[in-house]
């Protein structure tokens, strides 16, 4: 078996997300957030395939080209890559064993609960005007009211969602 080594400490973890969130604003005059990048690059699809369909109040709000915050979200990724491999955990593997557990072999029925995860984050994060990392790391740390609550029913929300989807451990 493979020696998965150790996960990072979740301290050091959030001190760094504490030190990027002070250098974003320091370097780059930005707060760190991501949920406005999926729009974006749903408006820059839509550009390229029909530039008239953007041209709408919504879409007018947008900067529709690559930014800080889709490179943040670059970042991530590949933060999310480099994190597995120091602490040895990263593998291949077709199916995460978790969802083969809680959803089956059946590549329909992942695909329709994945979309419908994803759509319902998303519309959760547009609805409160921003996402978890925007809230939770940019909102909490300006003592933004509105942050403390959203970043509450973020915890509750997924709370909920893990104990029906998963059955709370069984």
């Amino acid at each position: 078996m493979k020696d998965e080594g150790r996960p990072w400490s979740p301290y050091i973890a959030g001190g760094l997300s504490g030190i990027l969130s002070i250098l974003s604003v320091l370097v780059a005059d930005k707060f760190l957030g991501a949920s406005t990048t999926f729009v974006r690059s749903a408006g820059m699809i839509e550009k390229f395939f029909n530039k008239a369909s953007v041209n709408t109040p919504y879409y007018l709000k947008y900067d529709l080209a690559v930014d800080w915050q889709f490179m943040f979200l670059v970042g991530i990724v590949l933060g999310a890559f480099a994190a597995s491999k120091t602490d040895r955990s990263f593998k291949v593997q077709r199916i995460p064993d978790m969802w083969v557990q809680h959803f089956g072999q059946t590549r329909v029925t992942r695909a329709v609960m994945a979309f419908i995860g994803g759509i319902i984050a998303l519309f959760g994060a547009r609805l409160a005007g921003g996402c978890p990392s925007g809230h939770g790391l940019s909102g909490i740390a300006q003592l933004s009211v509105s942050s403390f609550a959203a970043a509450a029913c973020f915890f509750i929300g997924g709370v909920i969602m893990a104990r029906m989807i998963y059955g709370g451990g069984k």
